[in-house]
């Protein structure tokens, strides 16, 4: 029987967290009894802290972790993953995109691999969402290689321990290209599973906004240019 933290960032999703915690919270409880579910509520102008706050009433395993202010995708994404205290993270997000129950679909790759990542088969999203995750995928196969087929798909499981060997900088949607390239680097396996999604029922989505897709493409060089960096230092001490 392993041991599972959930985690999840929130973000104005009100409407969205109670049923992701009711259709999460027994599905996990099939798995283990060791469990939890964390979510992040990342300086939300609505009331999802406190609708979290009332679902810790009748689910125990909830913790809340609060931002104060907004602060960025991979900077709730972080303060899950670190806040995790289980063997094994299951990364998912709280917009009711994903069957929670197709974490079985990954379970039984626990033993072959360290990081189960899902990638979204097919995705439902908007044509042009999709034509611009193409476009992101793309650049970051050219620029470090492939890690995965979908790489910011809210659905992997993972080792709570490669978190105490890697250091993933960005705080923004790059986050998770981040994430997966280093811990590819630093030989962790990465086995990939196809995922059932959802279109958005509740909530509006944040990655379309300008300013995040600046910020994305900002951070995305700085982790290049500190690749090289790190690479050239390496080869100094050599």
């Amino acid at each position: 029987m392993i041991s599972i933290s959930a985690a999840m960032p929130a973000y104005n999703e009100e409407e969205n967290v109670g049923p992701m915690v009711e259709a999460l919270d027994p599905v996990l409880a099939s798995i283990t009894d060791d469990y939890e579910i964390i979510i992040v509520d990342d300086g939300s102008k609505d009331r999802t802290a406190e609708r979290v706050m009332e679902l810790q009433a009748r689910y125990p395993k909830v913790r809340l972790v609060r931002h104060p202010v907004n602060q960025g995708f991979g900077a709730a994404v972080h303060t899950g993953f670190t806040s995790a205290t289980k063997e094994w993270v299951f990364y998912t997000d709280a917009d009711r995109q994903f069957k929670v129950e197709e974490i079985h679909k990954l379970l039984p790759l626990t033993d072959k691999a360290d990081i189960i990542a899902g990638y979204r088969a097919p995705r439902a999203d908007p044509f042009l969402r999709k034509v611009f995750a193409f476009g992101w995928f793309s650049l970051c196969t050219v620029l470090f290689g492939y890690t995965a087929r979908d790489i910011d798909c809210a659905f992997k499981l993972f080792r709570r321990e490669i978190l105490d060997h890697i250091r993933v900088d960005s705080r923004g949607a790059t986050f998770s290209i981040e994430f997966l390239v280093r811990a590819k680097r630093a030989g962790y396996r990465i086995a990939e599973v196809p995922v059932s999604h959802l279109p958005r029922l509740a909530g509006n989505p944040t990655g379309a906004k300008l300013s995040v897709i600046a910020r994305a493409f900002r951070e995305l060089f700085r982790f290049r240019l500190r690749l090289w960096k790190e690479g050239s230092g390496k080869q100094g001490r050599a």
